[in-house]
């Protein structure tokens, strides 16, 4: 297609008809220039394609699909090359059914564990999320599929998403939410932005010019289609200024109209019409040029791939030995989830699995000696003590108990969020009757977030799966039984109390409004500042395995600020099975500026290993390793100072650092006057020979006044030496020797000013 001559030969109306949906999955035809329409179908983690064109709810049932693991699953994984795989996979199923683009990656923070889409987000990190969601979207676009990462921006929570206004400061936006969608924007480059529901900062988001445009385009330099979430826009002409592009679904021609009114009465500019029409005419020339009509879809092979990607992605939490099993134990199985997984969620995401294997199914046949019962209806939360009664004889009559758990569909969903943090409370009195006559217990869980674990202390391991697709039942096989050895490490911190999470006193907010108070301490930003106990920390996550770590190595023990560092460790595998380590960074800054989290994530690789292997893995920490976003500023600024360099585990299971030290420009965030303070002329030289004469004037008062009246003990050397730093020059005025006036000020304040040009 010639983009350029197609949009010349079309009228304003058919530009404007081109900028909305011919329905919830479809944009419209031109006609008259041959432009075909184009299809968009759910995901991201399966192809919902609904064959009613009308039916965004899922209330029609869609094509039969694979449902792979969800991104809370996905995101344990830690790992790249199995996101890009994922990715691949569902670029293959839209060639196999002419889908255009798939509606994913959804990487909003999880800001609290309330939030009812958490299930469909990857982390409370956005390094982890950027990362993953990038290399997925890679995999789908290879297969010249589009993707369309969303909600941007700032989706956290569904209580009152079409309308909620959130209010969030610059560095808060900077570092946490525009940040886990910027690497895979630069890196990845979508095909498509979905723009989110909600306001930030009093404005929606479909109508900000500063995020659709100044942000997205401008300085991340996106080049694709803006549309807007399933009813997202609220004024459609002031959306297509800011940058929104395509609305989905259309609004019967309602909205076009408002558009064409629009340039006719001189409130629009077509040029504006113009650059939406032509985005959208390149996306859909994308996908035509790039058709496949022999593209085959082998569900049985991706259901195969579906499991593998939950056995890299399980997290093992607690293990007292009693994992892996002994297949020659008798072992109860109890729970619902054992027969019937839940391997997703609820809402625009729910795939119609075109078969589900449980871990009774995978395990049946294998010669085990298997007990079963079903311990709870997950249908309704009431405790049945007829089913308790089985549960607890058949624990009596074991070796060992493996209890499967978790969340019901009720309890998380999309469309509204979490009231608590608790699992079914029949579970729980259930694990709890169990332990009383069985002490080799183990919980599987599958569920889309954290949940509070009153019985922890007392299990002897704890399996999470959380919502691990239509093949769960597999990958639970292999890695309770050891044929695969858990790799998978926690994409977010499970507290202990829901009280204890950084957004717990403004979550969901009041009525249309909440604030996000935190700031940036988001997640173990937050947990690991405060020293608050956590039940598993982030990055958390057991093996069958022993991995040693040494000769942690920094290119350069000083550096100036903007410049990379190269960072490696060697990590070996001292155990007899061979795994998985997720090897992960992260960077302590102790400097004495601004409030910043006592360590963040700046690099990660999931390394494989032999027994007895030993791998160097290898980093690169650019500016943003050392960076915070300064308001002031408004830009991303490194403060001078020592920085640890911290190989772990988890967030709390830091292995080895290494003390680098990075060397900054000053930076002056306004101009001096009278009341700036003396500490600000400190540090240099001709500021401090500039200001010398001034504190003097004071010092020699205060010498005077200390040897003449005796100090009250009140009154320490300390105290004074301290609070002076943070005394405005103009305090000269009443405290000094009369040297000092006003004009006299403003002539050492004009020449600080000159000397740095401010």
């Amino acid at each position: 297609m010639d983009v350029k001559k197609v949009l010349q030969g079309m009228t304003l109306e058919e530009k404007a008809s081109l900028c909305s949906g011919r329905d919830f999955w479809h944009t419209k035809a031109v006609k008259s220039q041959k432009v075909p329409e184009f299809e968009v179908s759910d995901g991201p983690h399966g192809l919902r394609r609904q064959t009613l064109e009308d039916d965004h709810t899922g209330d029609s049932e869609s094509i039969k699909a694979v449902c792979f693991p969800a991104a809370c699953a996905t995101a344990s994984s830690f790992d790249r090359n199995l996101l890009n795989k994922l990715g691949k996979a569902l670029g293959n199923e839209c060639q196999a059914e002419g889908v255009g683009t798939i509606l994913g990656p959804a990487v909003n923070i999880k800001r609290s564990p309330l939030c009812g889409r958490n299930f469909e987000y990857f982390s409370e990190d956005p390094l982890l999320a950027t990362e993953l969601s990038g290399a997925m979207i890679k995999g789908v676009q290879s297969k010249n599929i589009g993707t369309s990462i969303k909600h941007f921006l700032a989706n956290n929570q569904e209580t009152r998403r079409l309308t909620v206004n959130e209010t969030v400061d610059e560095r808060a936006l900077r570092e946490i939410y525009l940040a886990a969608f910027e690497g895979a924007v630069k890196d990845a480059k979508p095909w498509t932005v979905m723009c989110s529901y909600n306001k930030v900062n009093g404005k929606h988001v479909s109508e900000s010019g500063r995020f659709l445009t100044g942000v997205l385009r401008d300085e991340w330099d996106f080049d694709g289609v803006v549309m807007s979430d399933w009813g997202a826009v609220n004024n459609r002409v002031h959306a297509l200024s800011a940058g929104l592009d395509l609305e989905m679904p259309g609004s019967y021609g309602v909205n076009d109209r408002e558009i064409i009114a629009a340039v006719k009465n001189g409130e629009l500019s077509e040029a504006v019409v113009d650059k939406a029409a032509e985005r959208i005419l390149r996306l859909i020339d994308k996908y035509e040029s790039h058709k496949s009509k022999t593209v085959k879809w082998d569900k049985d092979a991706d259901h195969e791939l579906a499991g593998k990607i939950e056995e890299e992605s399980a997290v093992l939490l607690k293990n007292e030995g009693v994992l892996p099993l002994d297949k020659n134990d008798t072992i109860a199985v109890i729970g619902k989830f054992a027969k019937s997984p839940r391997f997703q969620g609820g809402g625009s995401s729910h795939i119609n699995a075109f078969k589900v294997t449980s871990f009774w199914e995978a395990a049946h046949g294998k010669g085990h000696d298997l007990i079963y019962a079903q311990g709870y209806d997950d249908s309704k939360d009431e405790i049945d003590r007829t089913l308790i009664t089985k549960a607890v004889n058949a624990a009596k009559k074991s070796d060992v108990t493996v209890i499967f758990a978790g969340l019901p569909d009720s309890f998380e969903s999309e469309g509204y969020d979490r009231k608590h943090m608790r699992m079914p409370e029949c579970q729980n009195v259930l694990i709890e009757e169990i332990l009383k006559v069985q002490p080799n217990v183990i919980v599987v869980l599958n569920n889309g977030a954290p949940v509070e674990m009153p019985w922890l202390k007392d299990v002897k391991g704890v399996l999470e799966m959380y919502l691990g697709g239509q093949n769960v039942g597999s990958a639970e096989y292999n890695l309770l039984f050891g044929k695969a050895n858990p790799s998978g490490r926690l994409p977010e911190t499970f507290p202990v109390r829901l009280e204890d999470n950084p957004s717990y006193l403004n979550f969901p907010g009041a009525y249309d409004r909440v604030d996000y108070a935190e700031g940036v301490f988001v997640g173990y930003r937050y947990y690991d500042a405060k020293k608050i106990e956590v039940n598993f920390p982030f990055g958390h996550g057991l093996s069958y395995t022993t991995y040693k770590y040494s000769n942690l190595k920094v290119s350069k023990r000083k550096l100036k600020a903007g410049e990379s560092i190269e960072v490696s460790v060697d990590v070996s595998n001292i155990g007899r099975m061979a795994g998985k380590e997720v090897v992960q960074i992260y960077v302590a800054p102790h400097t004495n500026g601004i409030t910043r989290p006592v360590r963040e994530l700046r690099a990660f690789e999931k390394v494989s290993l032999k027994a007895g292997e030993t791998k160097t893995v290898s980093f690169t920490l650019g500016k943003r390793a050392f960076a915070y976003f300064d308001i002031d500023l408004n830009d991303w600024h490194i403060e001078s100072g020592d920085y640890d360099i911290e190989a772990g585990a988890s967030s709390r299971d830091i292995k080895l650092v290494k003390k680098v030290n990075v060397e900054a420009p000053r930076v002056f965030r306004k101009k001096f006057d009278e009341n700036s303070t003396f500490s600000e002329f400190m540090g240099d030289e001709r500021l401090e020979e500039l200001v010398k004469p001034v504190i003097d004037s004071q010092k020699h008062v205060n010498d005077k006044k200390k040897k003449d009246t005796p100090r009250s003990e009140a009154i320490s050397d300390e105290m004074i030496e301290e609070s002076f730093g943070y005394t405005p020059l103009r305090s000269v005025l009443g405290f000094g020797d009369g040297t000092f006036d006003h004009e006299k000020l403003k002539s050492v304040t004009d020449k600080a000013n000159g000397l740095f040009g401010l």
